[in-house]
């Protein structure tokens, strides 16, 4: 059985790529990661996780003759150390203007996909797993080093020494914007994509609260497309600000 590992956190880019792995993938077992690494939004992180891997193991049995199987990794711990306003040890205030340079670079976490494929690589070729995919895109490249392109060019290649070459990195997203990864959910792939299930919202609440960047960022997205974004906010009248 030929397996593949992904790294996902229940966010919308982790969720389309979940949903074209199991579309358009040649492996039937799926192996998805769920990392607790003490982000301000992880315990909405998770919780997102995992009602969109129920959503489609209900939903195998009639479309895909696939398998996923889910780890709960938790570094945490060890991550306590890292400096970022998204890290509930660092402290600090989400921002919640546009999603540009400044306010962005608050929300860094330091080589967390490093960290993250490091774990999946070691993890891919203790169980024969041949690739491990990362949903990171295009929007993020100018602010997030771990997300450029250079670096998952880099990355494959050290992820491909390091397991004796026998594990590959998958970053099918690495060019696109977010309207190309919700154009792509929504129009290309068959296989139905449960947005309202997904988290995004990096503030500490359990309503996404429809101001910080993340959110503002993926609002812009569906507006740009004509698409109604179908999870709840805190404050709905931001949703009619960024369509407006």
């Amino acid at each position: 059985m030929e397996k593949v590992i992904v790294a996902f956190s229940g966010g919308l880019d982790s969720t389309v790529l979940l949903g074209h792995l199991i579309e358009k993938s040649k492996e039937e077992e799926i192996h998805c990661c769920i990392f607790k690494y003490g982000s301000t939004h992880n315990q909405y992180e998770v919780s997102a996780a995992f009602k969109v891997i129920e959503f489609y193991q209900n939903l195998l049995g009639t479309y895909k003759n696939k398998k996923l199987i889910t780890h709960l990794i938790d570094i945490s711990d060890m991550m306590n150390a890292f400096s970022s306003c998204l890290l509930l040890s660092s402290g600090g205030e989400i921002p919640e203007e546009k999603y540009d340079e400044e306010n962005m670079k608050k929300t860094v976490v330091p080589a967390r996909n490093l960290i993250f494929s490091s774990i999946m690589a070691g993890l891919a070729e203790s169980i024969g797993a041949r690739r491990i995919c990362l949903a990171i895109h295009q929007g993020d490249h100018y602010i997030y080093p771990d997300c450029r392109e250079e670096f998952a060019k880099a990355l494959d290649l050290t992820v491909y020494l390091a397991t004796n070459k026998k594990v590959e990195l998958y970053c099918p997203f690495v060019t696109y914007t977010k309207v190309d990864i919700i154009k792509y959910g929504s129009f290309v792939l068959g296989i139905p994509i449960p947005y309202y299930l997904t988290r995004s919202c990096y503030k500490n609440q359990f309503l996404s609260c429809g101001k910080c960047p993340t959110c503002r960022e993926r609002l812009e997205a569906f507006a740009e497309l004509g698409l109604r974004d179908c999870v709840e906010y805190e404050k709905e009248e931001s949703k009619e600000d960024v369509e407006n």
